[in-house]
């Protein structure tokens, strides 16, 4: 997939201007109430998550998405956050960055891959689909009072 060479692992200890150009992403793409925009650095601390993102263009020079993941157990992992600028969605960036990121995860053996998505947001339940997530639950009010959640997970096991 062409779209899988840009795709870097971020350090945060080197990457101060890749972090605040992700931090201008996720005020721009997120509610205020979903954003971690306010303590991104404190996220990317954590020992147990990751990020992944991906530069594309002439030299690369522009972030066009990242994903966020964090292992919740030894077993389990979870996608904490997918974003793909508008202008560069329906390109194949975000299905690589997934793909990246579930391999990330299935490096450290974990077997199962879990995620939240709004149901109203199609492409992106769509998405999830293609790669095998299935709809574990609708989780009432996750995101606020009037906007719920699909729980979706992908199992893997020795075979996989």
């Amino acid at each position: 997939m062409e779209a899988a060479k840009g795709i870097r692992e971020l350090d945060p200890r080197k990457c101060s201007e890749i972090i605040e150009e992700i931090v201008r992403m996720e005020k721009k793409l997120f509610p205020k109430h979903e954003s971690l925009a306010r303590n991104f650095h404190e996220e990317l601390q954590k020992k147990n998550s990751g990020l992944l993102y991906m530069k594309f263009g002439e030299e690369e020079e522009e972030v066009v998405g990242y994903v966020m993941f964090s292992w919740i157990s030894s077993l389990c992992a979870s996608i904490t956050k997918l974003a793909v600028k508008e202008n560069y969605r329906r390109r194949g960036f975000g299905e690589a960055l997934l793909s990246a990121a579930i391999q990330k995860c299935r490096t450290r053996r974990i077997q199962r891959v879990c995620l939240h998505v709004d149901p109203t947001r199609t492409p992106a339940v769509r998405l999830y689909q293609k790669l095998g997530f299935q709809v574990d639950e609708l989780v009432k009010s996750y995101y606020s009072s009037d906007r719920n959640a699909f729980r979706m997970y992908i199992d893997f096991n020795d075979e996989n």
